[in-house]
């Protein structure tokens, strides 16, 4: 079965590789990973609160009933499908919560395939924690944005960077990036360990992304991640859909 939490689009993509691309959005349910310490402070359905990341409502499971169940790819396919214009194929993004941890789901596969073989860009997002097998051609043609998590989540090392993981994906996928998250108030500890983690890894190209659940703390964060950026020789990746939408979800 698949749990999603919201389908929307286009709209477009936000940050990374595809940034200002139209992207349709599948959002995935759950996640192997909490990250309070990113500090989103929200209210469960049972009125308590709590604090996760910008998107607690696809990985707290308090939220779980308003998780929509697919048991065929082909009904998720129909779903999506009826946000494709006419006139454009817009990239996939698979997103989440984390969406590898229905990689060895059969149905999870053939929504991979389905897309891939209808010629369509996808992108996955993934916190990149999780060894898959690539098993299939089409498999490696998928763009995996790999959502590293630094020390600022609050996640210990051993659970939050697995580099066996990681450098399967740089070697396995034809197209593949990081992406870390900028806090200014951690920027010494973050670049130190950026570069250990680099060490550690394959050639890959490496995205900057200031830390901001909304347009005031995106702003606050944004000229130490570029400084970081040009001194490192690393990309920088803005948060497009924060800027426009501010935190307004499915968007």
């Amino acid at each position: 079965m698949l749990e999603i939490n919201e389908i929307f689009g286009p709209s477009i993509q936000g940050e990374g590789k595809y940034s200002g691309v139209p992207s349709i959005f599948i959002r995935f349910s759950r996640c192997n990973l909490r990250c309070r310490n990113f500090g989103v402070k929200y209210q469960k359905p049972d009125g308590s609160i709590d604090y996760l990341c910008d998107t607690y409502y696809a990985v707290d499971p308090a939220f779980k009933n308003d998780w929509m169940k697919y048991t065929s790819a082909g009904d998720l396919i129909k779903e999506v499908d009826k946000l494709v214009p006419p006139d454009y194929k817009p990239h996939i993004v698979i997103t989440g919560g984390e969406p590898l941890l229905n990689w060895e789901d059969r149905n999870f596969q053939k929504l991979l395939k389905h897309y891939i073989k209808n010629k369509f860009q996808i992108t996955i997002e993934t916190n990149a924690t999780i060894d898959i097998n690539f098993t299939k051609k089409y498999q490696k043609k998928i763009l995996f944005s790999m959502g590293v998590k630094l020390a600022n989540c609050g996640e210990p090392l051993e659970k939050r960077v697995r580099i066996k993981a990681i450098s399967n994906i740089i070697k396995k996928a034809k197209c593949s990036y990081l992406k870390f998250v900028i806090d200014k108030n951690l920027i010494f500890d973050t670049e130190k360990e950026i570069d250990d983690i680099l060490k550690a890894l394959p050639k890959v190209n490496v995205y900057l992304m200031p830390l901001g659940d909304c347009k005031q703390n995106l702003e606050q964060n944004v000229k130490t991640t570029v400084n970081l950026a040009v001194k490192k020789g690393f990309f920088y990746s803005d948060r497009l859909h924060i800027r426009i939408w501010d935190n307004k979800k499915g968007v």
